[in-house]
């Protein structure tokens, strides 16, 4: 059985479609995204808190929440917020 020789490996093309993750020392920005769903889910309550519950105004901000958070973690804490037990930012207070 011949022997691969890893150095010629490029010289062959073999692997040119093949994209790797820069490095640049930062963590892998796609293993956990809760604390970052979180903190768009917050940001979201805070400005309803600061326009009087205007949810035109806040708009952008749920869809940034949307667009990081699972459906049933938003469908959730919308229905904790709607019972007062919601453990982030109190809209009312």
């Amino acid at each position: 059985m011949p022997i691969l020789d890893f150095d010629a490996l490029p010289k062959m093309g073999m692997f040119d479609w093949l994209k790797t993750t820069p490095n640049d020392k930062k963590k892998f920005p796609a293993m956990n995204q809760a604390p970052h769903c979180w903190n768009r889910y917050n940001e979201y309550v805070l400005c309803l808190k600061e326009t009087s519950g205007d949810d035109q105004a806040c708009r952008k901000l749920r869809g940034l929440a949307l667009s990081i958070c699972p459906n049933d973690w938003v469908e959730n804490w919308d229905e904790e917020r709607d019972e007062g037990i919601f453990a982030g930012i109190k809209q009312d207070e």
